[in-house]
């Protein structure tokens, strides 16, 4: 695994994937070119703060559909708890299943954490901002919840020139 900073990031093509939804569709991002997309990372379907990002993005899809973007969550869940997530929530969002870590490692969402006192792998809750063309524009790591949503959403009006 090779640390995966920021700056490595932006200006950068984003990785391409495509992943199953809770259906079991597959989804590539490929498919939103000549959109913006919001790639979200969390670490777990039905904890706490999962599930607060989760409402609140799809809470806000509307308005992220009229600045042009598409919101897309991404943890290591199965199709089926990504399912069921969304039928407990109501969620809008698009939530694709990672379970080999491939795309988490890709974008360095995937990596040490200690955990009582260990060294294990897990999500961090990452987000990143991809532009139309397909370039990483902005990353927000180790997000926190509260907050988060609208700073997305500011930064996608400051740079697609609406609102």
């Amino acid at each position: 695994m090779v640390k995966k900073d920021i700056d490595s990031f932006i200006n950068r093509q984003a990785p391409q994937f495509c992943l199953p939804d809770g259906g079991g569709k597959e989804v590539c991002l490929e498919v939103f070119r000549g959109k913006w997309v919001v790639l979200y990372f969390y670490p777990k379907d039905n904890t706490p703060g999962c599930t607060l990002e989760a409402v609140t993005f799809s809470a806000a899809l509307e308005q992220f559909a009229e600045l042009g973007a598409q919101v897309i969550g991404v943890s290591g869940d199965s199709p089926a708890s990504h399912q069921r997530f969304a039928e407990k929530h109501n969620l809008t969002v698009v939530l694709l299943s990672d379970i080999d870590h491939h795309v988490l490692d890709a974008y360095g969402a995937w990596k040490p954490k200690i955990m009582f006192g260990k060294e294990v792998f897990g999500i961090e809750r990452d987000t990143f901002l991809i532009s139309p063309v397909g370039t990483i524009v902005e990353v927000w790591r180790k997000v926190t919840v509260k907050g988060h949503v609208e700073a997305v959403k500011s930064s996608l009006i400051s740079r697609s020139g609406m609102g």
